[in-house]
């Protein structure tokens, strides 16, 4: 059976079912490895090519641990796709974000952690159009806090509550817009009450992950 690696962000914040991180949010089996340094802020606003070669040296050492494909619980890392999968021998997904290149054509729109920090350039890397409408959780909320400075408590009804208001800004913004991207690997959790709430379909890195994975030959 194909193994999913995932490497992960050096966090200590709490992770939910549903979060990339917990371990039973995946139906396959996953072997995770913590990236030493790789911290929330310092991949959601930097772009140091310093920090892209613990990325390769990690996901390397789970294939020899044999796993067949390579994930991560960063969106943000799309900016590095190309070189990431040009330095591992496995398929590599580096993001949510993959699935705007992906058929049929939609009307997407992003929801992310840090809209500021999203750039044209995240966008070019995965081959999507960077016109791509994004909007951000709340600069300073209780959930952008917990994630960008590492808190140990979660607000979980705070973090719904968050999604659901990005969502409802980015649709007042594009009411065309008919699937939903979450660009951050800790809302997926929020996801049904996203798709209840808007009647959009919802993407995340969980879906990202469980359709190639299932593609892969056994």
């Amino acid at each position: 059976m194909p193994v999913l690696g995932l490497l992960m962000l050096q966090t200590r914040f709490p992770r939910p079912p549903g979060d990339v991180g917990h371990p039973q949010t995946f139906a396959f089996p996953v072997r995770r490895r913590v990236v030493a340094g790789a911290t929330p802020a310092r991949i959601v606003r930097g772009r140091d090519r310093a920090a892209l070669q613990p990325f390769v040296d990690a996901s390397l050492a789970l294939v020899e641990q044999g796993c067949t494909a390579i994930g991560t619980s960063c969106g943000f890392l799309a900016l590095w796709q190309r070189e990431l999968q040009a330095a591992v021998p496995v398929p590599v997904w580096t993001s949510s974000l993959l699935q705007l290149a992906e058929p049929p054509r939609r009307r997407f729109g992003v929801i992310t952690i840090e809209a500021a920090s999203l750039t044209p350039a995240h966008f070019e890397a995965v081959g999507a159009d960077p016109d791509t409408p994004v909007e951000g959780i709340t600069p300073g909320s209780p959930l952008h806090r917990t994630l960008l400075q590492d808190l140990p408590t979660l607000d979980e009804a705070d973090a719904q509550a968050q999604v659901l208001a990005a969502a409802g800004r980015l649709r007042l913004r594009h009411p065309d817009i008919d699937t939903l991207v979450l660009e951050c690997t800790n809302l997926p959790p929020y996801a049904p009450a996203l798709r209840s709430a808007t009647g959009l379909a919802v993407l995340d890195v969980t879906t990202l992950l469980a359709a190639r994975m299932a593609a892969l030959p056994a």
